[in-house]
């Protein structure tokens, strides 16, 4: 009698997935400080255009919220005369220091001297420690701040300021040019070429520094899940030399509101790029170990089976 002999081969996908998604891990983890800075620049530039259409989302999935926005910002533009005034007269005054001034590379760019070195110093620090460290999220959190300084500068220096075209509050007893200064709260549509540096006609709304620290605090406090250090620090440095900044408040809180939703969209969409990224490298690592199973009869003359052929 014939003997029948059935040879059954089988390989666990799940035991294969597993393995795959371990050696993955492992393999990010010794990845050489070169490639995971080479990812997180290729997430900075990808994740561009979500950078926008989160900012978009912002003010179109809750139209309420954003008219409620808008009436509150009209109704501080309508007091500004007062809070403005007493901001000058009585908390100015109140809050008297400064931070020591320096420059680096003998540069009269802003952002490398004074009060602003303080916010583009430390996010030099934070991306050459995290380099040097290999911390992707510090890496991330660094350059998503830069992204952001970025965006307020475009957005806020360049785009608002012209469209608004506010003059500046004036000051009481000093010798502001009155054709640039005003003591109008509405005195809008002063319109003028693009300014690319700072001018003080027709450019009150918003304020960019206002803009430019809120958005840097808002992706720090989301990359590091911490309220009290970024928001501490740009205030500190933000009030250091109040006086400079030569705005009505509402421009100052407007600032503030802008640079929120730019940092806040810049995070939500690097997120989004890089969950977009995992998951399509998932995709492709089950594909390539995605099991084919074959079944070959064989016969000869001592037995008869199938063979059960695993391919992956």
């Amino acid at each position: 009698m014939k003997k029948f002999l059935l040879i059954i081969c089988i390989c666990s996908v799940s035991l294969a997935n597993a393995q795959v998604d371990s050696l993955q891990l492992k393999k990010i983890e010794n990845e050489s400080r070169f490639k995971v800075a080479g990812r997180v620049l290729k997430n900075n530039l990808f994740s561009v255009p979500g950078d926008f259409s989160e900012m978009g989302k912002t003010f179109s999935k809750d139209w309420k919220r954003t008219a409620m926005y808008a009436g509150g910002i009209l109704g501080l533009i309508a007091v500004d005369k007062y809070t403005t005034d007493f901001l000058h007269n009585h908390i100015e005054p109140a809050i008297d220091y400064s931070l020591p001034k320096t420059k680096v590379f003998n540069s009269n760019f802003d952002w490398f001297k004074g009060n602003d070195l303080y916010i583009s110093a430390s996010i030099a620090s934070l991306y050459a420690g995290s380099f040097a460290f290999n911390y992707e999220k510090g890496q991330m959190a660094a350059t998503n701040a830069v992204k952001s300084l970025l965006y307020s500068y475009v957005i806020s220096h360049v785009a608002l300021k012209t469209l608004f075209a506010r003059n500046r509050p004036y000051r009481e007893g000093s010798d502001q040019d009155p054709s640039e200064w005003t003591d109008n709260n509405w005195d809008f549509g002063n319109y003028h070429p693009i300014y690319f540096n700072s001018k003080p006609g027709g450019t009150g709304m918003p304020s960019f520094h206002a803009t430019a620290f809120f958005s840097v605090a808002k992706v720090m406090q989301m990359e590091f899940d911490n309220y009290w250090i970024p928001y501490g620090f740009i205030s500190i440095v933000f009030m250091s030399d109040f006086p400079s900044h030569q705005h009505w408040v509402s421009d100052m809180v407007v600032g503030g509101i802008i640079g929120t939703i730019i940092g806040r969209s810049v995070v939500l969409s690097s997120r989004k790029q890089k969950a977009k990224e995992n998951k399509g490298l998932s995709q492709h690592s089950k594909k390539k170990f995605k099991l084919r199973k074959q079944l070959i009869p064989q016969v000869s003359e001592n037995m008869v089976g199938l063979h059960f052929v695993g391919t992956f």
